[in-house]
């Protein structure tokens, strides 16, 4: 028996035993030692078991204590609906509405559920700080020269190696760095696209994304989403002849937080390329899996150069320090020149720093650290929202990045539940502001990347108290 087949029916044993009621919210699990010992299986083959138990959210574990059944499973919150946009492009962009919620980042005082990137409580910044001051003894003239126009050799490495984990298999040459994820999502665009082509995007999606687009004057397609696995790819197939582009965020996009299968990437990336129309993959999330095992990327299945590979840091390490990178594909010329005319070189001391930071490996002793809490964060997020907020909410069910998207009964509407929690100095972000389209009003999105403590429970109860209200 492989031991990958052990590992599965090993977690899908306990599983059944938690679904099925015979282990209960709150029983406590054998520890790692005593489950080698009971199916003679070795160290890492048992924890991989817990760590899928909690990729379920079946299971939570408790410093010193070890492993019990999730409370989480005593909740019984269903999913929202699968989005259905209207298949014409539209442009429809919620102004008003994003700059008022955006208008107070940044200010004292408040708890911002509605801004999606990390607390700087859940990041490594005394070690940022030290890789910073190393960054300007090693580099040449102290880190004011101009790097290359392609970035920073050493990050490049850096970054081709990690791609390793998701079965990228890129190489430096392959990579071109950026100024943050929305520099190499605009190049992209600005590469790919011109003013009166039409773009698919999911639907709901990212706020960044269609203000880019409507600013290069694209016309924005929504598809239809589940709340899980993505886009509808019927859906996709149906609306071919319309685009010239497409750009998704396969895993854990934002705001549903939901994870494409990986034949579903696989048949996306196939149906594209049959048609010559490019994919931009924003994969700014990808690092902050839940489970045992990163997912895959479009990228993974690319075999022409069609999907133009986007990520960078700022959800997962440092939001300020605008570090993003392309692998482009065939279009990497492009995209070069549009780096030449529009910024020419990166930063160069930053992009040293976390360059080094990747190889000193304490990148991913943070990233193991930091996916655990917003692990923990969603399932403290969830419990709250079955406890206090109104009965018949739906929540999603993200397996990794910083989004948990809610939805209410039809009846209320989120711009006027914004409005009252910001009177209690509480942000949240309206479902409308992720649409160009007249939907989700009764929805919203809280980010989970803040650090979980009592005041911040307190602040998401007086979500749903005032949610109760309207």
């Amino acid at each position: 028996m492989s031991k990958e087949f052990i590992y599965t029916e090993i977690a899908e044993g306990i599983a059944s035993q938690i679904r099925n009621g015979i282990l209960k919210a709150g029983d406590r699990l054998p520890s790692v030692r005593r489950m080698c010992q009971e199916h003679q299986v070795s160290m890492n083959t048992a924890k991989r078991v817990f760590l899928e138990l909690e990729s379920q959210s079946l299971i939570e574990s408790k410093p010193q204590s070890g492993y019990f059944v999730s409370r989480l499973m005593s909740v019984k919150l269903p999913l929202p609906e699968i989005s259905r946009p209207s298949l014409i492009a539209n442009n429809d962009e919620p102004d008003e509405l994003i700059s008022k919620v955006y208008e107070n980042m940044g200010k004292k005082g408040i708890t911002f559920f509605s801004i999606g990137i990390p607390s700087g409580d859940l990041l490594p910044q005394a070690q940022l700080k030290k890789e910073i001051i190393n960054a300007t003894r090693e580099l040449k003239e102290g880190g004011t020269e101009y790097e290359e126009l392609q970035g920073n050799l050493k990050l490049r490495r850096m970054i081709a190696v990690r791609s390793l984990q998701w079965g990228g298999n890129l190489s430096e040459n392959d990579l071109v760095t950026t100024n943050g994820g929305m520099n190499a999502l605009s190049f992209c665009l600005m590469a790919l696209g011109k003013p009166g082509d039409t773009i698919a995007i999911e639907s709901p999606c990212y706020p960044g994304i269609l203000q880019l687009a409507n600013g290069l004057g694209l016309n924005v397609l929504e598809l239809p989403t589940h709340p899980t696995t993505g886009i509808e790819i019927d859906a996709l197939r149906k609306v071919i002849p319309q685009i010239n582009l497409c750009l998704l965020i396969p895993n854990f996009n934002s705001p549903l937080g939901s994870c494409m299968p990986d034949e579903n990437k696989k048949e996306i990336v196939k149906i594209l390329s049959e048609n010559n129309i490019p994919l931009i993959e924003d994969d700014v999330y990808g690092d902050l899996y839940f489970g045992s095992s990163r997912p895959k990327c479009c990228k993974s299945f690319d075999k022409d150069g069609n999907v133009l590979y986007c990520s960078s840091i700022s959800k997962t390490l440092a939001p300020g320090y605008r570090v993003g990178w392309i692998a482009p594909g065939k279009y990497k010329d492009k995209v070069m020149k549009l780096k030449l005319l529009h910024s020419t070189s990166s930063i160069s001391i930053v992009n040293e720093a976390v360059a080094n930071f990747l190889k000193s490996g304490r990148y991913e002793k943070h990233l193991q650290q930091m996916r655990r809490a917003l692990q923990n964060n969603y399932q403290n997020y969830v419990q709250t929202i079955a406890d206090y907020f109104p009965e018949g909410t739906k929540t999603s069910r993200p397996q990794g990045g910083l989004s948990l998207w809610v939805e209410f009964d039809k009846d209320i509407r989120t711009t006027e539940l914004y409005d009252l929690a910001i009177k209690q100095n509480i942000s949240i972000a309206p479902g409308r502001m992720f649409t160009l389209q007249n939907q989700f009003e009764n929805c919203m999105r809280l980010c989970i990347g803040l650090p979980w403590t009592e005041e911040t429970k307190l602040c998401l109860q007086q979500v749903g108290n005032l949610a109760k209200k309207i």
